[in-house]
């Protein structure tokens, strides 16, 4: 029963797990036909989360220019009640 010395506080290497990550892309410019417009919610409801918030650019994949536009759709129709600013948890 003999083991290899460790020193104190060191782990033995784990074995690295690949994944692969997806190349995130802007929607609105690879399709031009996709407008940013508070007047349609559904478009908006896609980056919105369940309970309200607006999604950051890192998890849709949208450029900066677009990420602008999209969160001020956002708040326009928030503010005429297109989409709500908080989801109740009834």
């Amino acid at each position: 029963m003999s083991e290899a010395p460790r020193s104190h506080g060191q782990r033995p290497p784990r074995p690295q797990k690949k994944f692969f990550h997806r190349r995130k892309f802007c929607r609105f410019c690879t399709d031009s036909a996709i407008k940013i417009d508070y007047k349609n919610p559904q478009t908006l409801r896609d980056f919105v989360t369940e309970r309200g918030k607006i999604m950051p650019r890192r998890i849709t994949g949208n450029c900066a220019i677009h990420q602008r536009e999209l969160s001020l759709a956002i708040k326009r129709a928030r503010t005429i009640a297109l989409l709500p600013f908080v989801v109740s948890d009834n």
